[in-house]
């Protein structure tokens, strides 16, 4: 910079330039041409007497002009334009100074524009050194004009000479200016023109924080990383808080293997790292649960003697628990404050919400007692996660003494608190405390939410009161609640369940009214609503939509609607949604394997369902309970006993073990083929070693021994399943009245099934169909008639197989009357 001063030195000079030209010229004829401009008077200059304007006349007119910027910069044009003079340097720098005086910011980026085109920089630096006492101008403003125009444009040599020039006259350098140059530099890849200023530009702006940040948001770390280097090689270590800050960037845009290798090279080449500096990573390895790297760094700070902080066993900690690791978090805990570090409020509502969570209340509890110990005083958040864990089970009545408690310490429950109560009670049904609260809520200023709000609908929609929901719905929005998809997602769920799919629908249509976007449950809710009501054709419509929007369902919607494709016995559309499934790359649970597998043996398919199992096998997938059911019973459905007994030796041999369905299915089939030794032998084996039979496995053996006339042993396991304490359904009485009844004992048939109806069990087609049949048998047809007629009116109608029956003893119309008057 100081070779280049003695150039500099003769620019000085221009001012006397500027008061010869103004002296050899007539003062007064100055005078005249600056008042003509002024008032837009030209007559006197187009006079024939008048001399010819000269170059070195341009800046005296436009110094008496300055306080006229507008007039001044009329000049400026004419004399240019009108006759075609070339202004020299000290006529840019002159209209320059009085556009930037008065604040005409626009004409003056073009004057600058121009200017640096025509001259040399040092020209241009002299004339503007010469002229700030003549003009009164802010030289920090005109050099940052000039710089921020060279950056403008391009000329990084030049902004860098212009930089120097006032880091050497001491002349003030805005950080906006600095940041242009900086991205000047950068852009033109010049960092060793930034290293060779660094300390010049430092006293403007955070230079390394910014060439940092610079290379990372183009995504040139490594650039970074070599500035970071580069610096420290010339001894010019950066402070260790603005490479926290770099560091901390780096963790907030998830680039945490950058960050590693950015700690590591302030390990080994500085700046050294401190308790800052460790947790900032710490946290980002805990956020992402790699552990073993966070305990990594935790034992290097020891090691280097930096006393771990709350901070950092605060972080560690909530890992450890986040992770699962309960039993080392606690050990971890106990550490610090064996260490003598003051443990806080949030650590240990954050251990308690880590139990909640778990649904391990009693652990909760536990460390809240812990707490109270350490004299550590609970916040409104310990008090609502203990409120929702308590909530969560069942313990209703005890979070809201918790809740009397905060109001007691003269605290003020939270959105959260609120909102954990008033879901503990519409859970447990009592939705006249939970609205209670509410109104209570809002009568205390709060805003309720969307959660709130949900809870609210959705404790509504489990009792049937989908009316008031909706209701409720529309007095929130009027209210100004601000929803969003859940809240809908509560609603259409909710009016699905109670088989209102219209309204479902138009829940999904009003969204759209209120500009909120259906996400990926919204569809999986109306699919799998639609698919249950069997409005298939919808349910698919909506499924296209889905996939035309750019969602991914889930295997949730994809087994929606392969099952409900395959109850409708129209397997080639679901094994079409099968194939699409695995086209889009999303690979089939089990669920979806069992709801095929028990299609394909519905259809006879043995083959195709032999092939899906040993599929499942081979992709690596666990077959479950519902899988070995599904094939027992496909392969008893085909007589292959054998097949079904391998699969059911299987079971038993393998993790998963045979459950009660498992057996019945089997005992089911043997009693159906008529093979009682076998089907009682495996419910001897069920007596010993469990599972218990249920009402089902009573049921198929009871009719089994019916059906091969061994009435006897039937009503003793009758009697058996009454000792177990093993309630009849109206399956059971059918059987049982199907027994008695082609044993020719109609009466005990009739107590039967006045027992049944005397159990609150509603006889179905089924029960009334075999009593009728039974009571024509033996000729009572009266009373069949009358207990048809019952049956009518209770609003069952009869199926093929009783009209069958009433049209065989001409039972029909009229006829049925004249039987019962005769």
């Amino acid at each position: 910079m100081n070779s280049s001063l003695p150039k500099l030195l003769q620019h000085v000079f221009s001012v006397y330039n500027f008061h010869c030209s103004y002296s050899s010229f007539s003062a007064a004829v100055v005078h005249q041409i600056a008042k003509a401009f002024r008032h837009n008077n030209f007559s006197f200059y187009n006079s024939s007497s008048f001399p010819k304007l000269q170059p070195a006349h341009l800046g005296p007119v436009i110094f008496q002009l300055r306080s006229n910027p507008t007039s001044a910069l009329r000049f400026f044009e004419w004399a240019e334009n009108s006759h075609g003079l070339r202004h020299p340097v000290q006529s840019f720098c002159g209209i320059a100074h009085v556009l930037l005086r008065h604040r005409m910011f626009d004409p003056a980026t073009l004057v600058f524009d121009r200017m640096v085109r025509q001259f040399r920089n040092l020209e241009v630096l002299g004339e503007f050194h010469g002229t700030f006492r003549i003009y009164g101008s802010n030289p920090s403003t005109v050099y940052s004009f000039l710089l921020h125009c060279y950056c403008r444009n391009g000329m990084a040599d030049r902004a860098v000479e212009t930089f120097a020039w006032m880091s050497e006259m001491g002349v003030l350098i805005s950080q906006c200016v600095a940041s242009k140059i900086l991205d000047l530099l950068i852009d033109s890849d010049r960092i060793d023109v930034i290293l060779e200023n660094y300390e010049e530009m430092c006293k403007g702006l955070g230079v390394y924080e910014f060439v940092f940040n610079s290379f990372l948001n183009r995504g040139e770390a490594e650039k970074g990383l070599n500035f970071h280097w580069a610096l420290v090689e010339r001894g010019l270590v950066p402070k260790v808080v603005d490479c926290n800050k770099i560091l901390k960037g780096l963790c907030m845009g998830n680039q945490i293997d950058i960050a590693s290798d950015f700690f590591d090279m302030m390990v080994s080449s500085g700046p050294c790292p401190n308790v800052v500096t460790f947790s900032t990573l710490i946290n980002a390895y805990c956020k992402k649960l790699i552990l073993d790297e966070a305990f990594n760094l935790y034992n290097l700070m020891i090691k280097k003697g930096i006393v771990p902080d709350l901070v950092i066993y605060s972080i560690l900690i909530n890992g450890l628990f986040r992770a699962g690791k309960f039993e080392e978090g606690n050990s971890l805990l106990s550490v610090a404050l064996a260490r003598g570090v003051k443990m806080d409020v949030v650590i240990f509502s954050s251990i308690m919400d880590a139990y909640v969570r778990v649904g391990d209340l009693g652990k909760a509890v536990e460390i809240y007692t812990r707490m109270l110990k350490e004299g550590i005083s609970p916040s409104v958040v310990t008090y609502s996660i203990l409120i929702n864990g308590l909530c969560q089970n069942c313990h209703v009545l005890e979070a809201c003494g918790v809740f009397g408690q905060i109001l007691k310490h003269g605290l003020e429950p939270s959105m959260l608190t609120y909102s954990c109560l008033i879901d503990g009670f519409c859970k447990s049904e009592n939705l006249r405390d939970g609205f209670g609260l509410y109104e209570i809520m809002l009568r205390k200023g709060h805003v309720p939410d969307v959660v709130v709000c949900s809870v609210l609908i959705n404790g509504l929609s489990r009792q049937g009161l989908m009316d008031e929901a909706l209701r409720f719905f529309f007095q929130a929005v009027k209210r100004g609640l601000t929803l969003n998809s859940y809240m809908f997602n509560t609603l259409i769920d909710g009016c699905f369940k109670l088989k209102r799919a219209r309204d479902g629908v138009k829940m999904y249509t009003v969204m759209g009214m209120f500009k909120v976007n259906p996400d990926v449950v919204t569809y999986t809710v109306l699919v799998r609503g639609l698919a249950e009501q069997g409005k298939l054709d919808e349910a698919l419509a909506l499924f296209f939509q889905l996939l035309k929007k750019g969602f991914s369902p889930d295997c949730i919607i994809y087994c929606t609607l392969i099952d409900g494709f395959c109850k409708k016995r129209d397997l080639a559309t679901g094994l079409q949604i099968f194939k699409l499934m695995r086209g889009n790359g999303m690979f089939p649970d089990i669920c979806i394997y069992n709801v095929l597998i028990n299609m394909f043996f519905k259809e006879g398919c043995l083959k195709n369902a032999l092939e899906l199992f040993r599929e499942i096998i081979k992709h690596g997938l666990e077959p479950d309970i519902v899988t070995y059911n599904t094939m027992i019973c496909g392969c008893c459905s085909l007589k292959m006993f054998s097949k079904a007994i391998k699969l059911f030796e299987v079971l038993k041999c393998g993790q998963i073990k045979p459950n009660a369905i498992t057996f019945t299915i089997l005992i089911d089939s043997y009693c159906k083929d008529g093979r009682m030794d076998e089907a009682m032998l495996i419910f001897s084996s069920m007596l010993e070693k469990g599972p218990k039979p249920n009402i089902l496995t009573y049921s198929s053996l009871i009719d089994g021994y019916l059906k091969t006339e061994n009435t006897e042993s039937g009503f003793v396991l009758y009697e058996k399943m009454l000792g177990d304490k093993i309630s009849p359904n109206i399956i059971s009485y059918s059987i049982l009245i199907d027994g008695l009844c082609k044993k020719g004992l109609i009466n005990e048939a009739s107590l039967a099934f006045q027992c049944a109806i005397g159990r609150q069990l509603l006889p179905d087609v089924v029960a009334y169909g075999i009593l009728i049949r039974g009571y024509c048998k033996v000729g009572r047809l009266a009373e069949a008639m009358m207990l048809y007629d019952r049956m009518l009116a209770n609003g069952i109608m009869p199926d093929d197989l009783l009209q069958k029956a009433l049209a065989e003893y001409g039972l029909q119309n009229g006829q049925a009357k004249n039987c019962v008057l005769n």
